[in-house]
């Protein structure tokens, strides 16, 4: 198959990040194989260095705008080296009206020295607002209707914070948001500390 045979790292991955198909040169950047990235999501994968690059590419694509987009994010290497570069978003799909699925492509730019393992405190502003009403007491649903999204894009993003800080339930998201400094200790109602996004 041709794809397999890119040189350049690629993937195809589902409108809301998750990979559907790697190559092998992606799944090297990963330290893996392209069958274990499937299901993987691309931005738990490749870290983006600004969540409101992030925020401005689920708009457009919410609005079915078809660009490319650009995120600049770091990951790091299987050798421990922490990398940085660029992921390239290209929405693609047979009709205009279908729900794109995006052909993903990872340009390396460089690389730092190995550095301690640090805990993954960035959030997107959508994620930290989310944290903020479920340590008000909100449920999925009033969350959902206060973010203008779904409960399955509330649930969606719940999922992507248990995983980035090894949660296994909501009471633990929220105290870990406090203990990272997420949301401001003292306030009520509860508050994002921003900039959220920054690491």
């Amino acid at each position: 198959m041709v794809f397999d045979r890119v040189a350049v790292p690629v993937a195809v991955c589902d409108v809301y990040g998750a990979v559907q198909l790697a190559n092998p040169a992606m799944a090297a950047e990963c330290g893996t194989t392209p069958g274990r990235l499937r299901g993987r999501d691309v931005l738990e994968l490749f870290r983006p260095q600004e969540a409101t690059q992030v925020e401005r590419i689920a708009e457009a694509l919410r609005l079915r705008h078809r660009s490319r987009y650009q995120v600049s994010v770091c990951w790091r290497s299987p050798d421990g080296a922490e990398r940085y570069g660029e992921l390239t978003a290209d929405p693609v799909s047979d009709t205009v009206q279908e729900t794109p699925a995006l052909l993903v492509m990872l340009r390396v730019r460089g690389e730092r020295e190995p550095s301690p393992e640090a805990p993954p405190t960035w959030v997107t502003p959508m994620e930290a607002r989310i944290l903020a009403l479920l340590a008000g007491g909100a449920t999925t649903a009033r969350a959902a209707r206060e973010t203008d999204l779904t409960v399955d894009g509330v649930n969606y993003h719940l999922r992507r914070l248990s995983a980035r800080w090894n949660a296994t339930n909501r009471t633990e998201l929220v105290a870990r948001a406090y203990a990272l400094g997420v949301l401001t200790a003292g306030v009520w109602p509860p508050a994002p500390a921003f900039p959220a996004g920054s690491e």
